[in-house]
């Protein structure tokens, strides 16, 4: 049987960089560079950051990041799974690990912003089917046609 755990990871190691470049690319393709919100790795490194990694037998599948906006609410950041893993529960696991690790910490909130495209479908259903709700714009966001708010309270 794999071994298969989430926890902590370095967004400076090569594979997470990797990673992180394909999610970046991914993002950034069908958005326009002002409503980009995708953090590189250098925005991953902010102590207000805590990035998870999701690995198989050592080999990262995904990456998901909580970034702290004040004491009682917490920021989605950086959600991908490796396409070649995708449509084996990857995702949803590390959304309710990113969820309970955020309970954890103490936020009362929890909320994300992604694109309201359709390459960005799949992620707003999933956001949904964990009680996610759309929202207005948070933090330092804007109102944009092209961003989709969503939250849930803990």
């Amino acid at each position: 049987m794999p071994r298969e755990e989430i926890a902590i990871d370095d967004p400076a190691a090569p594979d997470v960089r990797r990673l992180l470049a394909t999610h970046l690319d991914f993002a950034r393709a069908p958005t326009p560079p002002e409503d980009a919100h995708a953090l590189d790795v250098d925005g991953l490194l902010d102590a207000a950051v805590t990035l998870f990694g999701f690995r198989r037998d050592g080999v990262l599948l995904a990456v998901g990041a909580l970034r702290r906006l004040d004491a009682g609410h917490a920021e989605v950041k950086s959600m991908h799974t490796a396409e070649a893993a995708r449509g084996q529960g990857i995702g949803r696991r590390m959304i309710e690990h990113l969820i309970a690790a955020a309970r954890e910490t103490g936020y009362r909130r929890l909320s994300l912003e992604t694109g309201s495209m359709a390459e960005f479908a799949p992620a707003r259903a999933l956001y949904a089917s964990v009680g996610f709700e759309e929202c207005g714009p948070f933090g330092d966001y804007r109102a944009s046609p092209n961003s989709t708010y969503m939250t849930l309270y803990l």
